[in-house]
């Protein structure tokens, strides 16, 4: 592995782990490689639940984030992402000016390999640590009940200990795993009796009367104690993912595993491959609101209601309805004389389920993937490290989109072999290279970019650049696109 600067890691942790009696500093590790297929149509693989404003203006990684940048218990943090949304990460990390070590998953594997990779890459960094994992798509309530949970979860982790946060139940819910506590081994933590799957709703109740816990699905461990398990029960992963982190290569400001040998990983969560099988696992009790948003009912329950049990977010309207859940984004929605369903509309996609069904919308994007429709998995506004763009129309040879670019971005050098492309500048300015030209492009002008010429756009100004482009030609796919030269490294 290249040799990095790490120093804010090691003396933020050496210095916490110095002093005696205080729980040590926690490495968080924000995992936020997942799809969301549970919250579609607005979640999808171009851009997943972890990075949309379900609740107010910041996205739920955003808020993880957040939650996990309090010097006094945490050090600089760690975020295993896909490397398809690493300029997603990097812009909203922006937003916040919090700094992080983003480590890029060139494919999707479970969650172990995960776990793996940010404990090697914290011994070999900081050497003997205490490591919290924590999802970036859950919902926390209550920011100084976590903290207080998370400092009793580092002190039973520096005994050795691999700690589960639980949740205390306030109903019986059969979206969630529970966790049945046994003998006391710290106060208020114990150890972990078993792990039970997801019940229904008699056995649901009955855990809830018995005193079990949610599984949160969020740990804190001493990372050699989670190494040594690892290499127990799966030693091909480790092994993989060892070597993934070994021959991992800088690519710009993030670290880039190795696709061979992170591609030998086994598929498997944490919570089968260890937590199911060690003798370590302790739980602790944290008594914040929490949700891991796994669908639209839990949307619905987090999100403000009316007299009625009605949330409505954008441009919905009910009549004569109750406990429902409308999201309305760019198209007008309206609802009379139903209960308890969702509706969510976006630009190009619209779902309505019973909330009591909602578990099945995984099913159904299933079922559009196999008819080969791209809604299932692609937004009609798509992001970009330069700015976004969103398609308004698309014939069988022409598309048009608008394109915003930020400032200071610039588009890749790039040609194409079947289509012409028309931009109309509508804000700011444009500074465009066509072929051995270099041209600004002002409010309201245009500029014709004919098939096969040498091409690129930026933003020189100080406000977003915003242009329509109409293409036209004999083939408009994305892959019709030859980069030539690109400051975000993608050719």
């Amino acid at each position: 592995m290249n040799s990095l600067n790490h120093s804010a890691f090691l003396d933020r942790s050496c210095a916490e782990n110095a002093e005696p009696g205080r729980p040590p500093a926690i490495v968080p590790v924000i995992m936020c490689g997942g799809a969301g297929t549970r919250l579609w149509p607005v979640s999808r693989d171009t851009m997943p639940k972890q990075f949309i404003p379900l609740f107010g203006q910041e996205s739920t990684f955003q808020a993880t984030a957040k939650l996990v940048s309090d010097p006094s218990v945490f050090t600089k943090p760690i975020v295993v992402t896909n490397v398809e949304y690493r300029f997603i990460v990097a812009e909203q990390l922006g937003a916040l000016g919090i700094d992080a070590q983003i480590i890029l998953e060139p494919r999707r594997r479970d969650s172990s390999a995960a776990v793996a990779i940010a404990t090697q890459f914290a011994l070999s960094q900081i050497g003997p640590c205490v490591v919290g994992v924590f999802a970036a798509d859950h919902v926390v309530r209550d920011e100084a009940s976590f903290i207080e949970t998370c400092r009793q979860g580092a002190a039973l982790a520096a005994q050795g200990r691999i700690v589960t946060i639980g949740i205390t139940p306030t109903r019986p819910e059969t979206g969630f795993g529970y966790i049945r506590a046994g003998e006391e081994v710290a106060a208020d933590a114990y150890r972990v009796s078993a792990f039970v799957e997801k019940p229904d709703a008699a056995r649901a109740a009955q855990y809830v009367a018995d005193g079990y816990l949610w599984n949160s699905g969020n740990f804190i461990f001493d990372a050699a104690t989670m190494r040594a398990e690892l290499r127990t029960f799966e030693p091909s992963l480790w092994e993989a993912a060892a070597t993934a982190l070994a021959q991992a290569t800088m690519d710009l400001d993030c670290l880039l595993l190795d696709a061979d040998s992170f591609g030998k990983a086994k598929k498997v969560s944490i919570d089968y491959a260890v937590m199911e099988r060690t003798d370590k696992a302790a739980v602790v009790a944290g008594g914040f609101q929490w949700s891991d948003v796994g669908g639209w009912p839990a949307v619905w329950e987090l999100s403000p209601k009316d007299e009625s049990g009605n949330a409505v977010e954008g441009r919905g309207y009910i009549l004569e309805g109750a406990n429902n859940f409308v999201s309305a984004d760019g198209s007008l929605v309206a609802v009379i004389g139903l209960d308890d369903i969702a509706v969510i509309a976006t630009r190009d996609a619209v779902l309505v389920t019973a909330k009591s069904r909602a578990g099945q919308v995984k099913e159904m994007v299933g079922l559009i993937s196999a008819r080969g429709d791209a809604e299932a998995t692609t937004h009609q506004e798509i992001h970009r490290p330069w700015g976004k763009y969103l398609s308004i129309d698309r014939g069988s040879r022409h598309q048009v989109k608008r394109i915003t670019v930020k400032p200071g971005g610039t588009l890749s050098l790039q040609k194409h072999y079947h289509r012409a492309e028309h931009w109309v500048v509508v804000r700011g300015t444009a500074e465009v290279t066509r072929n051995e030209e270099t041209i600004l492009v002002h409010e309201n002008e245009s500029i014709y970019l004919p098939i096969g010429c040498v091409h690129r756009m930026s933003n020189p100004g100080k406000i977003p650049l915003e242009i329509i482009e109409v293409q036209v030609g004999s083939y408009l796919g994305e892959d019709d696109i030859v980069r030539l030269q690109d400051v975000y490294r993608r050719v």
